[in-house]
């Protein structure tokens, strides 16, 4: 049973579809003037009511930088490699394997190797906000500083240009009284 087969009602030429998803009547191309309003039961069975596929939401949180992301990756693959080993070791044990103590050896190294990967990614967020710095709201500190910063450098220019203009009068046009 196809889609305009279930949207018609059986026997009558009624439709049953909700009030809510308004039927398509309009051309898709729009050079082309849409068909008149003739009472043909097939074209207007066959006209489908505009759905779109997916809706598009924001996203809730920021994408995250990509040497952040890159290392995130390689953290958790190192860490789903790590959990393979462990379980392989414990089962090895479990059955009595030769293989059971390489395993255990391979397992403690892949541990240490994992908690390198999580800690790489912690550092390289850190490293990837202090060079690229952090997001602008009024309640950050960074803002502030930099504010001031400003104003420092604007007052030692202006000071220095003062000076300079006093060294290039001669030095007499500054003084209020010979010494």
């Amino acid at each position: 049973m196809g889609t305009a087969e279930r949207q018609e009602a059986p026997g009558i030429g009624v439709e049953t579809a909700s009030p809510a998803a308004p039927r398509r009547t309009e051309a898709r191309v729009p050079d082309i003037p849409a068909e008149p309003a003739a009472p043909r039961r097939r074209a207007a069975a066959r006209e489908e009511p505009y759905r779109p596929l997916w809706v598009e939401e924001p996203a809730r949180r920021r994408r995250l930088p990509d040497p952040v992301r890159t290392s995130a990756v390689r953290a958790v693959l190192i860490i789903a490699v790590t959990l393979l080993q462990a379980m392989v070791a414990f089962l090895c044990t479990l059955a009595g394997s030769w293989l059971a103590f390489p395993m255990v050896l391979s397992s403690v190294a892949s541990t240490v190797v994992a908690t390198w990967g999580a800690v790489d990614v912690w550092v390289t967020r850190q490293v990837w906000n202090q060079r690229n710095g952090v997001v602008s709201t009024p309640s950050s500190t960074a803002r502030a500083l930099r504010r001031e910063r400003r104003k420092a450098r604007r007052h030692a220019r202006v000071t220095e240009r003062a000076q300079e203009r006093i060294r290039r009068q001669g030095g007499s046009a500054g003084q209020l009284s010979h010494p």
